[in-house]
């Protein structure tokens, strides 16, 4: 409890020189900037959205309703998102005086939209596996409703408070602890059924990622300071900041550099922890314009059919006779997801499954052309046979050669560009949200990665070092489609820098960030259990 108790104490302040508060206001050139960049994404979201609702022809204004609902308080998860890791981007640009902090901030924001934007969507749908398989299938009934209401509230409230509170807290770890306690809390209450939980597997990988993440920023950062002292003797890189004025050109390129880079990257990792859950609330309210990909032509959906009678001569080989029931054969793969026991079984109820969906796409040019509740019906089953895939191709039964195994990831590839999909509109969403929220509450976060974790001010050197790091380290977890923290991997390297540095530590604010690391997990997902049972029974 001491940990706890620390976090609320106050840290004295540091006594080095930092930059003028006074040039901590966003100017009204950097709000007008980011006006017309919003006017605009609002524009766009807006003509999009509308086109969409009106092709799924919604006949009641509930669904609607609760989209409207839902969607505020996903893209209020993301500006608070802003109020943490993005603000971590600017802050070594900020306190080495390469950049205004008005024009930094408006930097950020642009980068990250442009990170958004290019984001692939392996990480939103890496953040989407690890919630229960029942929940996921059904997203439309009130359970499904109640997990993503409480996952996200509890998210925001936890990063509210640690952001009041001026820790760097990585809403990443808040999220992945959200989602275990909505888990814990759906196999609970249907103990007695067969439902499943957190998918231990995957959340043992996106666990890892985020606890090595602190400790590579640290101890890489440090490591690559020392280097470049070695390599590069230029003085003026390793000297702090002589009171407003700006680093020598090269430095400033490179710090500016740094802020890019690191922007970016961070949009497209961070900004699609969000877009997960937001596709499932689509689904869950419009399936006629959601469950499938609309953006899917004649070609796509004949690229699948040609995937998929592959696929059914693959198992007709290995003598996986078809199940006559077909909601026998569903279940029987949904308890394949689950508990991953594989049986002759399993590829028989999958046989049945993929020659179901065959049935329902011959002679289709587009998804779109599908009734809405078909489309919901035929996006389940595609996730649920993707899925029993991902899982076979992990445990790669001895019966399958290797010609075998290209037709099976290429008839699972073929079900993901169905189904794992982000429209454009739901990223400049994520991508204004984000940087919105970096221009209103990016000073708590910034001043403590700033000032408060070394005894020292922060060099040229150690910015540029902890900077590039981070960019780094977020590229490389794009790459495995892992969500990372940018919180912890730039908090950490500068804390790296600094130790190298024989600068010293200032161990009360590294005792309280090292508390919140600590208790984020559990308490983020005690607080969504909690409010998963009450939303629950409300509604």
């Amino acid at each position: 409890m001491a940990d706890l108790a620390t976090l609320t104490r106050p840290v004295p302040p540091m006594p080095v020189r930092v930059p003028a508060r006074s040039r901590f206001q966003a100017t009204r050139g950097g709000w007008a900037v980011f006006g017309v960049a919003l006017a605009g994404g609002l524009g766009y979201i807006g003509v999009h959205l509308f086109h969409d609702l009106e092709g799924a022809r919604t006949a009641s204004s509930w669904p609607l309703l609760v989209l409207g609902a839902a969607l505020l308080i996903a893209l209020a998860f993301e500006f608070v998102n802003g109020f943490h890791d993005t603000a971590n981007a600017v802050a070594t640009v900020i306190y080495t005086n390469s950049l205004q902090p008005q024009f930094a901030v408006v930097l950020s924001g642009m980068c990250n939209l442009c990170g958004v934007l290019v984001s692939t969507g392996t990480v939103a749908y890496a953040i989407v596996a690890l919630l229960p398989v029942d929940l996921i299938l059904q997203v439309s009934s009130r359970a499904g409703f109640a997990m993503v209401f409480a996952l996200l509230i509890a998210a925001i409230l936890w990063n509210l408070g640690t952001w009041w509170l001026g820790l760097p807290a990585s809403s990443s770890h808040t999220l992945v602890g959200s989602i275990v306690g909505v888990g814990i809390a759906n196999q609970l209450l249907n103990a007695h059924s067969s439902a499943s939980g957190v998918d231990w597997d995957q959340a043992r990988k996106v666990l890892e990622a985020l606890f090595i993440s602190p400790v590579i920023g640290f101890s890489v950062a440090g490591i690559l300071l020392l280097v470049s002292k070695r390599l590069f003797r230029y003085p003026a890189l390793y000297e702090a900041p002589k009171g407003n004025t700006p680093p020598p050109f090269p430095v400033r390129a490179l710090m500016v550099l740094n802020c890019t880079g690191v922007s970016f990257f961070h949009g497209s990792n961070d900004g699609q922890k969000g877009m997960g859950l937001i596709m499932l609330i689509l689904i869950g309210t419009v399936p006629g314009a959601y469950a499938l990909n609309h953006g899917a032509g004649a070609a796509d959906v004949q690229n699948l059919l040609n995937a998929s009678e592959r696929m059914v001569s693959i198992l007709d080989a290995h003598h996986a006779t078809a199940v006559a029931d077909e909601g026998a054969a569903r279940a029987e793969v949904t308890e394949y997801i689950r508990n991953r026991k594989f049986t002759p079984q399993t590829l028989a109820s999958l046989r049945t499954l993929i020659g179901s969906l065959d049935g329902q796409l011959n002679g289709q040019s587009a998804y779109s052309n599908l009734p809405a509740q078909q489309q919901a019906d035929v996006r389940n089953s595609m996730y649920i046979a993707g899925e029993a895939l991902r899982q076979i191709e992990k445990e790669r039964p001895s019966q399958f050669t290797a010609d075998e195994w290209k037709a099976v990831h290429s008839y699972r590839s073929s079900l993901d560009r169905a189904t794992r999909y982000i429209p454009g509109w739901v990223k400049v969403a994520v991508a204004l949200a984000l940087g919105l929220g970096t221009m209103v509450g990016w000073k708590r976060i910034t001043i403590t990665v700033g000032e408060k974790i070394g005894k020292d001010h922060l060099t040229y050197a150690q910015g540029a070092v902890a900077g590039l790091v981070a960019m780094g380290t977020i590229f490389g977890a794009n790459g495995f489609g892992l969500p990372v923290s940018t919180t912890h991997i730039l908090s950490s390297g500068v804390a790296g820098t600094m130790a190298a540095n024989g600068s010293g530590l200032r161990m009360r604010t590294i005792r309280n960030i090292a508390a919140g690391w600590v208790f984020t997990l559990p308490a983020s997902a005690m607080l969504s259990a909690l409010l998963y049972l009450a939303f629950r029974q409300i509604l």
